[in-house]
């Protein structure tokens, strides 16, 4: 049982806000993440990580070891920001196509600190934004957002659940959901659930929903316990996540992700591997911020 809010969530919140002030050009603008973050967190977050530095990269640390902003910088653009940076995008641009195609819906299972009803006021009399996560961690944003002297807007309906765990659509319902065409976001959260926890999470979730609704997600491949990518980062992910509790469970080859959601009645609309990721998101790029070698993205669509 979680007991305190999800460093993740606050990582990658830090990342967002990182990427929007101080990289160019933009894979994903998020001007909204560094308003969740106080300035002391955002402090405490950056000097852990250049404290870091020896666990992520020696030569590195060796390198720059008088120059912390350059560590800070390597270490986010190499190991923490290029998959929730590029996951977001690729989520979002989708989202907004199937908005222009008439959806009205959109639940974000872990929602974390995801600011997406917060920049695209424009949709708040159009779209239902439903954020799904753990109550801790919904508790503690709703208070960022308070201090922030933010307004929630009336599209935005949290709904606090352990989704990991058990999955109700009753509370969803109690918050307006309906059975109508929806598009779904999970973000960052397959590789911590079994293969089975997986497929009995979206089947449940589409069970009755709709043909046409559709699923954004990432996921790990059959390489994320064997390569150990740039400078380590896959191996250092997964040992990372072994280290704060949150071990790794699945990696998929496509075939096995393929029949997994077909075995639930969707169907792959697009998929993007690492190296088509990489050239949609990364390309032209004069830092060090590359696509994760195990990482795909994939949007599947009810049949």
């Amino acid at each position: 049982m979680q007991k305190n809010e999800s460093v993740t969530s606050l990582v990658s919140a830090f990342c967002r806000a990182y990427h929007s002030q101080y990289d160019t050009p933009k894979i994903f603008e998020d001007y909204i993440a560094k308003e969740l973050i106080t300035e002391n967190e955002f402090l405490d977050i950056k000097k852990n990580m250049i404290q870091g530095i020896q666990f992520f990269n020696k030569e590195i640390a060796e390198r720059f070891k008088n120059n912390p902003d350059e560590i800070l910088k390597w270490i986010t653009q190499v190991q923490l920001s290029p998959t929730p940076l590029a996951r977001a995008a690729f989520c979002e641009s989708v989202l907004l196509n199937e908005i222009e195609l008439g959806v009205k819906q959109y639940v974000i299972l872990g929602a974390g600190m995801d600011t997406f009803p917060f920049r695209y006021p424009e949709l708040k009399n159009s779209l239902n934004v439903y954020e799904i996560d753990h109550p801790i961690t919904q508790d503690s944003k709703k208070n960022r957002i308070a201090d922030a002297h933010m307004e929630i807007p009336n599209n935005l309906h949290f709904v606090p659940m352990d989704f990991t765990k058990e999955f109700t659509k009753d509370a969803l319902v109690k918050e307006g959901f309906k059975g109508e065409k929806t598009v779904v976001s999970l973000l960052g959260v397959t590789y911590y659930l079994a293969k089975k926890e997986i497929k009995d999470l979206i089947e449940n979730f589409f069970d009755q929903l709709p043909s046409g609704s559709s699923i954004i997600f990432d996921y790990a491949d059959e390489n994320l316990f064997h390569d150990s990518g740039l400078s380590n980062r896959v191996k250092n992910t997964v040992a990372m996540a072994a280290i704060g509790g949150e071990p790794m469970k699945s990696c998929f080859s496509y075939a096995e992700m393929e029949s997994l959601l077909e075995s639930v009645g969707l169907l792959i609309y697009e998929h993007l591997t690492p190296v088509e990721i990489d050239a949609r998101y990364f390309r032209n790029r004069e830092d060090y911020l590359s696509a994760f070698e195990t990482i795909h993205y994939i949007h599947a669509v009810k049949k």
